[in-house]
């Protein structure tokens, strides 16, 4: 089997997946923009082979790679980042060279875009935040008649954008005529604001979207305010036998497993982000409600890969390994937690 790993060394953790795929006997292949000098020891130890482009956003350079790499070794199997940023080139490359393992362009819509998100949460059973999306300075009136019915503040981000990056709260009706005064170059959506802490459902499926592992994870302060006040973070994983929050772990498990099935989710790790209300919020729950926030077709950020680990006392490498070749987790999850 051929597993062509895009960008493997960044982030800088990311030889374990290439670790693990290597001692299930898979062909790894990597493709980056660093040279093969810098890569971490234990990268190279895990590539069989390692390919240089100039620019990994480069789609003819990218091409040119795996044409080498499949002239040399055979079809690509799989063809995967694990990275937001990559995921509709990713899809433009299997779609050119019939990689059947993973998602095409025509699946990113619900992929990328938030607001095409909110019907695979809602065909689930998720509550999501009511919204209108702006593309331009006319949308002025439509903004302000919305924060007449769900009231100030409102929460505005890109429709299609990666982390907390130019999202923030809408106060008033100044902050929303400041927002129009500046050009609109991107589809951008404004929610209803919603006070809650972020948690997430992540894990692996395997080809039928069946979860064969997750944990759920808890943000405290939220990624938003992170980015826009320049706060400390912390956050924490939990395996679901731990009950941590006033919500029902069980009920958050089975939405879970359903908004995975809803977004067709294959052979991939997820990281899906929700709101538990801390205040009543008319016209959408009641505290403590769960509500659907954003879906991500990738691992979470940073370490979190091994905070999970030790959550489950597993390793997500292998299970994600064990499901690339066999569709399905071998390790032991009966271990005792610690």
């Amino acid at each position: 089997m051929n597993f062509l790993f895009v960008s493997p060394n960044f982030p800088d953790r990311y030889f374990k997946w290439c670790e693990s795929l290597k001692a299930h006997g898979v062909t790894v292949l990597g493709v980056g923009d660093a040279p093969y000098d810098s890569l971490h020891p234990r990268l190279k130890a895990a590539l069989t082979e390692y390919y240089f482009v100039h620019s990994l956003s480069s789609f003819e350079e990218m091409s040119k790679c795996v044409s080498y790499f499949e002239s040399k070794y055979g079809h690509i199997d799989y063809l995967e980042s694990n990275n937001e940023w990559w995921l509709e080139q990713d899809a433009r490359l299997r779609e050119k060279f019939n990689i059947i393992t993973g998602a095409y362009p025509s699946d990113m819509k619900k992929i990328k875009s938030k607001s095409s998100m909110k019907e695979c949460f809602q065909a689930a059973g998720a509550l999501t935040a009511r919204y209108v999306l702006v593309n331009d300075s006319a949308d002025i009136n439509k903004v302000l008649s919305f924060a007449e019915t769900v009231g100030y503040p409102l929460f505005i981000k890109p429709d299609v954008g990666v982390g907390a990056s130019s999202s923030h709260p809408l106060r008033s009706k100044e902050d929303v005529e400041a927002f129009f005064a500046k050009p609109i170059d991107t589809t951008y959506i404004v929610e209803e604001f919603l006070d809650g802490e972020v948690i997430s459902f992540d894990g692996i499926c395997d080809d039928s979207s069946n979860v064969v592992c997750c944990d759920h994870e808890h943000f405290p302060i939220s990624p938003a305010d992170l980015v826009n006040l320049g706060l400390d973070d912390y956050y924490y994983c939990c395996d679901f036998s731990m009950n941590l929050k006033a919500f029902d772990s069980s009920y958050f498990l089975e939405l879970g497993k359903k908004v995975v099935k809803s977004f067709g989710i294959r052979k991939r790790f997820f990281h899906i982000e929700f709101f538990v209300l801390r205040n009543d919020k008319e016209g959408l729950g009641r505290k403590g409600d769960i509500v659907a926030l954003e879906c991500n077709m990738r691992p979470p950020g940073g370490n979190t890969p091994d905070l999970i680990n030790n959550s489950l006392s597993t390793s997500v490498y292998d299970i994600y390994a064990d499901v690339i070749c066999y569709n399905e987790n071998r390790q032991d999850m009966g271990k005792k937690k610690y």
